[in-house]
């Protein structure tokens, strides 16, 4: 049970009954609506895709969210203009030649429902083959298509592998197909993706637009569900998701679009820039100058006409919310050209703390929305389901990141029918919306007590901030999950954070005089942790003159990592530690011995994960955790810096106090640590000087017993009850 409480408060705690919630609806749970609307405190309400807006609620007490899609949902239009339909780049497997000739079916384990190839423009211009054992690309005369069969024959050298990129059509919205299997939709019509940046459809679109408001007078808002281009999303010919990449801009392209690009940067597209031999430039992929070229084309074409769409909302009296989800390529929310676009609101799916502060942290927008999960989908609510414990971990996750920095409001999407057969889950989420109206009016409008400000470092920087090691709704990836919680512990850790590039650095390295501490994570050879950005001798100077002025720098997994020089951790002199690859073996290693540590003084034994193999410590750094001789975690002294060294860290409370004590060490700051500090890791505290508040936040579904210290150095010890937060003010 949730408990919240008031201590030291003249007034008690002046909780709001109503406000700040949305909740969906459909045309058959009209009387459960206004029951729910009553319970939740919800003052919106909204359709999903899939349900209509009841007429009955056309005049209720509250603001109307209409789902408003783009680019699909009038399959009239798109039947009658099929050159304007989507399309995506897509690559077939390898194959491997045994003779001259290689025959390929190119749309061999693919949905056939989904996507169709684009023969209507010139193949030879637009698709490619390439030769994957040399990486050259096979002339055009040298292959050809037969589109009966649907194969691609190619004039090949034997025991070669090879490719055929091509371009295809989207006949089936990939979120419509993924909401009619997941929630198995019969006899649906396939919606067909329509491509608003094509001239003729561009022009419909806005008229289309100025309809929908004229016919749906009733509606406040409109939530664009996205814009234009849907995230990468395949399915495999059983209807099974084959690949997703929530980042990739796979399926915003045509041949009206590269060529717009081509004018505009000078050079000639290929299909390469985005099929990244098979790679579709996913986020753990170092970018390409063409690809990122290529994505800042795309922010500035579609800003243009998102701006268009939301002048038009505004001139009829509506509000604009964007989807940050669906067909949101394009409006990347970091940066600049997201500024321009006027959107009133931003909403998207919180799974845990790194993705509530993907979208609390969005600037350019009145207010910002968190949709919890779980979904009302029938892959939780069914016979057996268990949808409080998934609530339940997804508020506590979410509430951290809250207590940080704080969405505007907080919703449900989905199937309200399905809901209601968990009478639990209704009373549970009725607490969860009373609590945020609480932390919401204690928290909005201050700033946060800050230790530090720390810096995450990687290819990406501002423009996948919080969005580092991420699958959308926070999905789990046993490869990821080490480093994935080193994001999701700043979410709600009381750190200033933010993300810069390796690019940045480049720029100006001043941006690390504003630093206390540097975060590079990952694997090696990645966007996360650089790559070849380390051979730049002006890279590793900034860096390591930032550390060795006095800054701090933490490395989990394989920061720096890259071959090169007789190196593989390009700042192994900084970290202290290498990674054996077999080169060194010659060399013999003395130091093995682990001490105790400032960092681990909280914690009997540190969750690693996956961990990293083959670590050693190089001579005059401080092991703190090896295990057979491979080094865990250590901490190097670098001229007046420190550095600290761990194999990987999962999200959990007791490493989320590991990493906040080694930030506090790298910066020389141990006696600062029990500052706003709960003695407890199971237990938080968030301090708001400005309007001189702090709250107590016990995260278990256990009682907790803690020591507090305030913002002075005093103490009290204290006991919580389950998932309890108690409101103090700063005497």
């Amino acid at each position: 049970m949730l408990k919240v409480e008031y201590r030291n408060y003249g007034g008690g705690s002046n909780m709001q009954q109503r406000g700040r919630v949305t909740i969906p609806t459909d045309v058959d749970v009209v009387p459960e609506t206004l029951t729910l609307m009553e319970r939740w405190g919800a003052d919106a309400i909204r359709d999903c895709d899939g349900t209509d807006y009841p007429e009955e609620l056309r005049a209720v007490d509250a603001k109307v969210y209409s789902t408003y899609y783009t680019t699909r949902k009038d399959n009239t239009w798109a039947k009658a203009h099929p050159e304007e339909i989507q399309q995506m780049y897509i690559m077939t497997p390898f194959y491997t030649a045994d003779s001259e000739s290689l025959s390929i079916e190119i749309m061999k384990g693919l949905y056939p429902d989904m996507l169709s190839p684009n023969t209507r423009d010139d193949i030879k211009r637009w698709w490619e083959v390439v030769d994957r054992t040399t990486g050259k690309v096979v002339p055009t005369d040298e292959w050809d298509y037969n589109e009966e069969e649907g194969k691609v024959t190619i004039k090949a050298v034997p025991f070669h592998e090879y490719t055929v990129s091509f371009l295809a059509y989207i006949m089936w919205d990939p979120v419509h197909m993924y909401n009619a299997v997941t929630n198995d939709w019969k006899d649906v019509e396939h919606q067909i993706t329509f491509d608003v940046r094509q001239p003729k459809t561009h022009e419909y679109t806005m008229k289309r637009l100025r309809k929908f408001i004229e016919d749906h007078p009733y509606v406040n808002v409109l939530r664009f569900t996205t814009f234009f281009h849907q995230f990468t999303l395949i399915f495999d010919e059983l209807a099974r998701e084959k690949y997703v990449d929530w980042y990739g801009y796979s399926a915003s392209v045509s041949p009206y679009i590269l060529e717009q690009f081509e004018k505009e940067v000078g050079y000639k597209f290929r299909a390469e820039y985005i099929i990244d031999q098979g790679y579709y430039n996913n986020q753990y992929r170092i970018p390409s100058k063409e690809y990122q070229d290529f994505q800042a084309f795309q922010r500035r074409e579609v800003a243009k006409i998102v701006k268009e769409m939301v002048d038009i909302t505004h001139e009829c009296g509506k509000k604009a919310m964007m989807f940050l989800g669906d067909h949101w390529i394009g409006t990347e929310p970091f940066m600049e050209e997201f500024k321009t676009l006027g959107l009133d609101a931003v909403v998207g799916s919180v799974g845990n703390g790194s993705t509530l502060r993907l979208i609390s942290d969005i600037d350019g927008v009145k207010y910002t929305e968190g949709r919890l999960l779980p979904y009302f989908f029938p892959d939780v609510f069914h016979e057996g389901g268990d949808p409080v414990k998934e609530a339940r971990y997804n508020w506590v996750t979410a509430r951290r990141a809250i207590l940080r920095k704080p969405i505007d409001r907080i919703g449900y999407g989905g199937y309200l029918k399905l809901a209601l057969d968990f009478p639990d889950f209704i009373d549970y989420v009725s607490q969860v919306c009373d609590e945020f109206r609480t932390l919401y009016d204690n928290v909005k409008g201050t700033t946060p007590f800050c230790a530090k400000k720390v810096a995450v470092l990687n290819c990406w920087g501002k423009m996948r901030a919080w969005g580092c090691h991420m699958v959308h709704h926070a999905l789990y990836q046993k490869q990821n999950y080490s480093y994935a919680g080193i994001i999701e512990s700043l979410s709600g850790a009381p750190f200033d954070v933010k993300f810069i590039s390796f690019q940045d650095i480049l720029d100006d390295s001043s941006i690390l005089d504003d630093i206390d501490v540097l975060i590079n994570v990952g694997d090696a050879d990645t966007a996360h942790t650089g790559g070849d950005w380390w051979v730049n001798p002006h890279i590793v100077e900034a860096v390591r003159k930032f550390v060795y002025n006095g800054g701090g720098i933490i490395g989990v997994g394989e920061p720096t990592g890259h071959q090169f020089q007789g190196r593989f951790f390009q700042l192994a002199d900084v970290f202290g530690v290498e990674e054996e690859h077999g080169f060194t073996l010659g060399y013999d290693k003395y130091n093995w011995d682990e001490h105790e540590h400032f960092i681990l003084e909280e914690t009997e034994s540190v969750d690693f994960g996956e961990g990293k193999k083959n670590i050693y410590a190089l001579a005059g750094s401080t092991i703190l955790v090896q295990k057979d001789k491979e080094v865990q975690m250590a901490v190097n002294e670098y001229g007046k810096g420190r550095a600290v060294y761990i194999s990987g860290l999962p999200y959990s409370f007791e490493n989320n106090r590991v990493l906040h004590r080694a930030i506090m060490w790298s910066t020389h700051s141990e006696d600062e640590l029990k500052k706003w500090f709960s003695t407890n890791y199971n237990v938080d505290v968030h301090a708001y000087p400005k309007n001189n508040k702090y709250c107590v936040v016990n995260n278990t579904d256990d009682p907790q017993s803690t020591t507090i210290y305030r913002g002075d150095g005093s103490s009290f010890d204290l006991e919580m009850e389950p998932n309890g937060i108690i409101w103090y003010e700063i005497q």
